[in-house]
Formats: C-alpha cells, sequence, structure tokens
C-alpha cells in the first residue's frame, strides 16, 4: 500500500511538472513576425517569409504592415517562379489599394508575372493575352510611370507572339487545305496587327492563300502589294516561285 501511494504521488508531481512546462507561449507581435519575414527573404528562403507575413496580415493588429506584407508576399511568390499565385497576389493587392504609391510596380509586376508563363506557340495563348491586357492598362494609367519602358517593350513582345500564333494558325489551315479559313486568318491578321514587322509574311501567306484557293486575281493582287509595301522582303522572292506555279 505505501508503494502504491508512493507511486501515486511521483505520477501527480510529474503532471504537475508537465503542466507548468506547457504553459501556452505569448504570440509575437506582428513587426517581429514582418521582421522575420524580412529575413527570410533576405535569405532567399520565400516559402518561409510567405508564412511569417501571412501571419502579420492574419492578425489584423497593424493596417500598414498588412499592406506591406500583402505586396511582399507577391513579391516572394514572383521571385520563387510562383507565377500563378504571384499574379493573384499582385492583383489583389490592387483592388484592396488602388491609390497606394505601388500600385503602378504591383501592377507592372503582375504583368510580368502572367509574361513568365508564357511558353510556345503552340500552346494556351492565354498568358500571352493577360500580360498583354495588364501591360495595356499599366501604358493607359501610368504614361509616365517608372518601369514604363520595360513595359512598352514587353506589350510589343505580347503583340508580336499573338501575330506569330495567328499566322501558326493559318499556316495550319493553309496546309490541311482549309483555305478560306486561312484566309480568314491572315486577313484578320493584317488588320489587327497592321504595325508589325511581320506583315510582309502576313501578306505572303495571304496571297498565297488566295491562290491555293483558286482566287488567282486576289493572289496576284496581294502578292503586288507585297512587292509594293516591302521591296526588300525575303518574301518577295517566295512569292515569285508560288506564282510561277500558278500561273
Amino acid at each position: 500500500m505505501r508503494t502504491a501511494a508512493k507511486l501515486i504521488g511521483t505520477l501527480i508531481l510529474a503532471s504537475a511538472l508537465l503542466q507548468g512546462c506547457a504553459t501556452p507561449q505569448v504570440n509575437k507581435q506582428p513587426d517581429l513576425l514582418y521582421k522575420e519575414g524580412e529575413q527570410f527573404y533576405q535569405d532567399g528562403k520565400y516559402e518561409d517569409a510567405i508564412a511569417q507575413w501571412k501571419k502579420v496580415k492574419e492578425s489584423y493588429q497593424s493596417p500598414e504592415l498588412s499592406t506591406k506584407a500583402e505586396l511582399n508576399i507577391a513579391d516572394a511568390y514572383f521571385l520563387n517562379g510562383d507565377y500563378i499565385e504571384a499574379a493573384a497576389g499582385y492583383d489583389d493587392f490592387r483592388k484592396l489599394h488602388p491609390k497606394h504609391p505601388q500600385a503602378d510596380f504591383a501592377l507592372y509586376r503582375q504583368g510580368l508575372s502572367y509574361f513568365k508563363q508564357i511558353h510556345s506557340i503552340d500552346t494556351d495563348q492565354t498568358p500571352v493575352k493577360n500580360a498583354q491586357t495588364t501591360f495595356d492598362s499599366y501604358l493607359k494609367l501610368y504614361p509616365e510611370g517608372a518601369q514604363l519602358a520595360e513595359v512598352k517593350e514587353k506589350y510589343r513582345e505580347c503583340r508580336d507572339m499573338q501575330l506569330r500564333y495567328e499566322l501558326y494558325v493559318g499556316r495550319f489551315y493553309l496546309k490541311t487545305g482549309a483555305f478560306k479559313a486561312a484566309i480568314a486568318r491572315f486577313d484578320e491578321s493584317l488588320k489587327t496587327f497592321s504595325d508589325s514587322e511581320r506583315r510582309d509574311e502576313v501578306l505572303y501567306y495571304l496571297g498565297r492563300a488566295y491562290l491555293e484557293d483558286g482566287q488567282k486575281a486576289k493572289g496576284r493582287e496581294v502578292f503586288g502589294q507585297l512587292a509594293r509595301e516591302f521591296p526588300g522582303s525575303a518574301y518577295i522572292a517566295d512569292a515569285n516561285k508560288v506564282m510561277d506555279s500558278f500561273f
């Protein structure tokens, strides 16, 4: 009995000691969490930085720090190569803080996040369209923005990618004998991308599509336009070869 009583007393003492060790830790203050996130960010530990900054947002104790954390989270996603999450983060930041001094930067980075998702012309072109739309918004909203030069360059690249895709589809129609579909594609491209450096290429394929469709007069007319507008184009030699095969 004495042994049992001694054992029970030992267990009670151990339980009390454990309860003392299990005292809940005091939650960290948002400013400390924010600084920890900054350190992780500087060390390239972006996922850890995101985790800390999310805690800052969820604390609801400091609107100023929460706003900084929102933009930082998007930046961390971007640098970590998580471009889908980054685009969403920048978009959310702009919607919540449209007048923020860094709203232009967020829009620029949102466009870059879409741009980074672009692959080849034979894949889904949604990232190209999203990037172009975002860069176009930047040009309209911030005509003197700090990132203006790069945005203009990326916007032109998106336009060129879209035209290359149209040419890719049009050539596919030519190859498969869908000549009227090819004509429609090339003709629309001439109107939509009238200022493109690839305009001579579009004219060549449009003329060829007309000839393949049996519309020889239209084909000759388009090739004549190609020769007038681009007398030094490499496509003129190809146009002459095509003409020789039809006349």
